[in-house]
């Protein structure tokens, strides 16, 4: 029989009398991520989601690659199906495991029983396949502590499967079951972190980017572009609204104290957002801010750039070192696009000394002066609506 994938499911199994509306979820986002592979018949049953490929055609190893990065599964094995009969179990696992056995100098069997009519139980069975295991491999050993491999044997309801340690999934919940939200990406490397953060708890994205050519280059958008489509195996396919942000910049640089410039800039990037989220449909804003890491991201500065909208703003790295975002930035794969030397619109008009702590007053006295409506209405009537596939 062909190798299938069983998918061990998180958070969705104790969501009580909700919890099939997150398998829906869990399914339709599985089943999107499957097409490039091939027909897969997709079915969850007793807290597993089992995924068999329909024809020999199906691409199995690149569906299990791509199911690591699906929000929503917490383990991920290739198992091998069998009838469920001990020495059916047992030459499946000879077969299937093979290398594995002969690589490992310790292992031990791991059964679970499912379907309480099976004539043994999980412990007989893993003695049995164990002890057989054990006579016809000369350099196994059995260790039930601490074991080079495990042989996993699920009895469920139509087969029997066997399995080695199952790969940890993507966790978090399905993106899409908590609804969506727009998400500030930058070109650095907390935004992207701070999005995969938020669609980790089931949140499905639009991406916001403000890029200010000529200040900023072509290079600095693509870069921005990348970051996106290094995010879709996890969030699924992308909106990024690029929002022309010169104009507004140059005026605020005629018009606005120095030392302001920077909160001020960033109030702009959350009314144009929320701008953003009402047309698409969003409940939340998401920025990478960080508490303390830099001007901006100070609690008086937070405040104030917070003050200007009214939906929610989602900080999910505010409380984390820098180190930390960095090597979530590492395990994602956006940590070497995001250090690419191209600078942001954020960086281009840096003041020399920013004010950490502003007042809600002086800012805003130093906008009194401005069309706000008009330039948030400028600025996103001229976004450029880019789409990022996988």
């Amino acid at each position: 029989m062909n190798e299938i994938i069983l998918l061990k499911l998180g958070e969705l199994v104790l969501k009580g009398l909700n919890r099939r509306s997150f398998e829906d979820k869990l399914q339709a986002n599985i089943h999107r991520r499957l097409h490039p592979f091939g027909q897969f018949k997709v079915y969850t049953r007793q807290s597993t989601t089992y995924v068999e490929p329909k024809d020999d055609t199906c691409d199995v190893e690149g569906a299990y690659e791509a199911l690591t990065k699906v929000f929503g599964i917490v383990g991920i094995s290739l198992a091998r199906p069998c009838e469920k009969d001990k020495d059916a179990i047992l030459a499946c696992a000879k077969e299937f495991l093979d290398d594995q056995l002969r690589a490992a100098r310790t292992f031990k069997v791991e059964t679970k029983r499912a379907d309480k009519a099976f004539p043994m139980t999980s412990i007989q069975l893993s003695q049995y396949v164990g002890g057989e295991l054990h006579e016809a491999y000369d350099n196994l050993e059995v260790d039930v502590h601490h074991p080079e491999l495990t042989v996993y044997v699920e009895v469920r309801d139509y087969a029997a499967y066997v399995h080695a340690q199952p790969q940890p999934g993507a966790g978090g919940l399905p993106v899409g079951i908590n609804g969506r939200a727009v998400s500030l990406l930058s070109g650095g490397i907390d935004s992207p972190v701070a999005s995969w953060m938020i669609a980790k708890r089931g949140v499905a994205l639009e991406m916001v980017h403000f890029f200010s050519y000529p200040y900023t280059s072509p290079e600095a958008k693509e870069k921005v572009l990348e970051l996106a489509k290094l995010l879709t195996p996890y969030t699924g396919r992308l909106t990024v609204h690029v929002v022309p942000f010169t104009a507004i910049q140059e005026e605020l640089r005629r018009s606005c104290p120095e030392e302001l410039f920077t909160v001020i800039m960033r109030r702009f990037m959350m009314r144009i957002s929320e701008a953003v989220a009402k047309r698409c449909g969003a409940k939340a804003l998401v920025t990478g801010e960080c508490l303390g890491q830099v001007a901006s991201q100070t609690m008086d500065a937070m405040m104030v750039t917070g003050s200007v909208v009214d939906l929610p703003i989602l900080r999910p790295c505010v409380g984390m070192d820098k180190e930390e975002i960095v090597q979530i930035a590492r395990k994602i794969g956006t940590f070497e696009t995001s250090i690419l030397p191209y600078e942001d619109c954020c960086t281009v008009f840096t003041p020399r000394h920013p004010r950490l702590r502003p007042m809600p007053g002086e800012v805003a006295e130093a906008e009194k002066n401005l069309d706000i409506d008009a330039m948030v209405q400028a600025a996103v009537d001229g976004i450029e609506r880019v789409q990022v596939n996988l």
